[in-house]
């Protein structure tokens, strides 16, 4: 669906761009649980994580603080920014909910959760499918923008809709 008129090359490609950070976000998450349990997802990861290793030493510099920067900047200055398209607004701002996600399921498993369960098999089973339906959904999303149509992700969409006018 295309709300806002037709979508430029430059507007999906900068729409594309934009989930890079949630998948940033998702590589710190769930490395070193699947590492740890040796799961089946793990060379997934790896060829996941290997060409944006350089992207991850430069946002996750300065002990997380440069993600909060990153974070509050594309808020600010993309998305409350009404000269920038609709579309490059909207894909940041569910690209931003994505990452949103990812840092209350963190803070949830590093506060609440890694005491109960430890390393085993629900642990192993939790962070795959946190993957796994991170990488789908982040995946739907980028082929989405780049085919020029914005990604319907129920929930997710909705609340970006109230976020971006």
């Amino acid at each position: 669906m295309s709300l806002r008129g037709s979508t430029t090359v430059s507007d999906r490609i900068f729409a594309c761009l934009a989930y890079l950070l949630p998948l940033l976000d998702l590589i710190v998450l769930v490395s070193a649980p699947l590492a740890i349990t040796n799961s089946f997802l793990t060379p997934l990861l790896a060829i996941i994580a290997l060409p944006l290793s350089p992207l991850l030493a430069v946002y996750f510099s300065l002990g997380g603080i440069t993600a909060f920067v990153v974070f509050f900047a594309l808020f600010l200055l993309v998305v409350r920014n009404e000269n920038i398209p609709h579309f490059i607004r909207f894909n940041v701002m569910q690209a931003i909910l994505f990452g949103i996600v990812l840092s209350l399921i963190s803070i949830l498993w590093q506060y609440v959760f890694a005491s109960l369960l430890g390393m085993g098999f629900l642990t192993q089973t939790l962070f795959n499918a946190i993957f796994l339906g991170m990488i789908v959904a982040v995946g739907y999303s980028i082929v989405q923008s780049a085919l020029g149509r914005y990604a319907e992700i129920p929930t997710i969409s909705d609340a970006v809709y109230m976020q971006v006018r």
